[in-house]
């Protein structure tokens, strides 16, 4: 143990620790900008300096390391003097339209603004307005930008696509692509965590509340809404709701009040995807398919693998996500139950994920002739358009959703956090293999935020290897040691964020001193496992609305028609 002193405090700590965390050790808050634990500790926005005694030049607190009598001052005139002549400086290349700007609230750069009492204009501001919709789904707006590098060193260190970077020099500097081309013209399979990394509005997603509106609003369409498992999780800390909360019940109510003719639960697709992909994996494991089964359901996924390794596209599972299950099912089972048609009826998805904007518009998704899904808006965007009908959600009643795609279980539920696929999918599996109802309905080893999990099961004498992965860092790993032969995985799950789901692109964002110190992931996903504990109806395979859908509609798990409406195709993509 290193023994030191800050602000006159004595502080004892591990050695190797920096003097940023063991300030927070002794109490004090050292503020920063560019630091995120783990992924970006470059000490580059110097908003993070400290006076270090017997030392004549500041020093960054997020990488410096304490020893032993040191004593270190936080909050001293040149060190708060420093502090605020940065965020000026920051401040006087910042467009400073915060009114209007999406992050307002919530943005890291206002916030220490405000905290240091700094003067906008006290350098000449060179405000000059700097967007570009760079992929049609995520929209970066230089001019807000603040060089932190956090979107960079996401994009690189935890996803491995690199589809961003540092370009030009000196007040040229800025973040853009190889050769500032489009953004079409990379790697980006549009996931959104450099826009859960950004401190300031420099990121956001496209924006498709008006037009949602809109549709509410034509008395000729029937608008109807679905919702992914991680949002009742995650929705509440929009609305000041503690993290690691379920507010499912006021969710649907805010949707009903919204407009929407029909609020449904993607969980029932889910189900449905569990049905489709299970059987799919038992034909493979019986009738020598590929294997490894890659499961399908995240966009980010597909598009990094179809960039990245377009020679195992056929390892990957047929069956569309749960988003594009949804709509299909809703255009053409429920559109026929219902009398309506398919052309009249809007589809709303509402996700965690700025991929599900992308992946509505990929090819073979339009089951009915039209679009699966219209339109995709994340947790961010239900959130304001909540706010903007005037919706007290805090004082809203728990409703139920509306039967019969109303109607999920716990494994659909359990989609949201990493593993969870994979566990749904076993509780289903196990029980077909085996002709015995499941004791223990639990998986526990393919749960947690590790971002790869691995696991073995004795299916009626047949070993069964399994392996979840979150985050596409790690699928790049998994990918290659299959491509190698160096696995014997019979059944993969990839999720595209670290930790699922739950951690998506689309969720609500938090600080990086939230992200510093706890683990959002594993806060969300907890509220899921505990969710599913008390559900009653824990299996796919149990969903009484499911077996009803085969039973009138499909007829059974990757029938003919199961094929033409509910499994896609995939292409090569050129790596650029």
């Amino acid at each position: 143990m290193i023994n030191l002193k800050i602000n006159n405090i004595p502080v004892s700590v591990e050695e190797g620790t920096t003097i940023l965390n063991a300030a927070k050790k002794a109490g004090i808050k050292i503020p920063t900008l560019c630091y995120l634990k783990g992924i970006n500790e470059i000490g580059a926005c110097r908003v993070c300096v400290v006076e270090v005694k017997g030392m004549r030049n500041m020093v960054a607190s997020c990488v410096y390391p304490v020893s032993e009598g040191m004593e270190v001052f936080t909050n001293t005139p040149k060190v708060l003097k420093s502090r605020k002549t940065t965020v000026e400086l920051l401040l006087s290349q910042h467009r400073q339209d915060c009114l209007s700007c999406v992050r307002n609230g919530n943005c890291e750069l206002q916030t220490l603004s405000n905290e240091l009492g700094c003067n906008a204009h006290r350098f000449n501001t060179v405000e000059t307005e700097d967007i570009h919709d760079v992929s049609g789904i995520i929209i970066r707006d230089n001019s807000k930008c603040i060089l932190c590098r956090r979107c960079v060193a996401v994009c690189s260190k935890v996803q491995s696509v690199g589809a961003i970077g540092v370009n030009g020099r000196g007040f040229n500097t800025h973040i853009g692509t190889a050769f500032d081309k489009d953004i079409i013209y990379t790697d980006c399979v549009n996931c959104g965590q450099c826009i859960t990394a950004c401190p300031t509005g420099a990121l956001q997603e496209r924006d498709d509340i008006d037009d949602v509106l809109d549709a509410i609003n034509d008395e000729t369409k029937t608008v109807i809404v679905g919702t992914a498992p991680s949002i009742r999780v995650a929705l509440g800390e929009e609305f000041g709701i503690k993290m690691g909360e379920n507010v499912e019940g006021k969710m649907v109510a805010s949707l009903r009040r919204i407009g929407f003719d029909k609020v449904f639960d993607v969980d029932f697709t889910a189900d449905l995807t569990i049905m489709e992909e299970g059987y799919e994996f038992l034909n493979r494991i019986q009738n020598g398919g590929k294997l490894p089964m890659f499961t399908s359901c995240s966009p980010a996924w597909i598009k990094f693998c179809e960039h990245n390794f377009p020679d195992m596209l056929g390892h990957l599972s047929t069956c569309k996500s749960p988003q594009q299950m949804f709509g299909a099912v809703v255009k053409t089972y429920y559109a026929k139950k219902m009398n309506l048609d398919p052309k009249d009826i809007v589809v709303v998805s509402i996700m965690p994920c700025t991929a599900k904007k992308y992946e509505k518009g990929r090819n073979d998704q339009n089951a009915s002739g039209y679009a699966d899904i219209d339109f995709a808006l994340t947790t961010r965007e239900l959130a304001r358009l909540i706010k903007r009908q005037g919706i007290i959600f805090n004082e809203l009643p728990d409703e139920k959703f509306d039967a019969p795609l109303g109607i999920g279980s716990g494994a659909g539920l359990l989609f949201g956090a990493t593993g969870g696929v994979m566990e749904a999918a076993l509780r289903t599996v196990v029980e077909i293999l085996t002709g015995k109802s499941l004791d223990k309905l639990d998986f526990t080893e393919v749960r947690g935020t590790k971002g790869i999990k691995e696991a073995s099961f004795d299916i009626n004498g047949t070993t069964i290897n399994v392996c979840a992965a979150s985050g596409l860092g790690n699928a790049r790993k998994i990918m290659n040691d299959v491509k190698d032969g160096k696995s014997k995985y019979h059944f993969v799950e990839i999720m595209s964020c670290p930790g699922g789901c739950v951690n998506g692109g689309g969720q609500p964002i938090k600080t990086a001193y939230e992200r510093n110190n706890q683990d959002v992931k594993e806060v969300r996903a907890s509220v899921i496992y505990n969710t599913d504990k008390n559900m009653t109806l824990r299996q796919s395979h149990k969903n009484e609305a499911v077996q009803v859908l085969y039973d009138e509609f499909f007829g059974e798990p990757n029938s003919h028609l199961a094929h033409e409406v509910l499994h896609t195709s995939y292409e090569p993509r050129p790596k650029f």
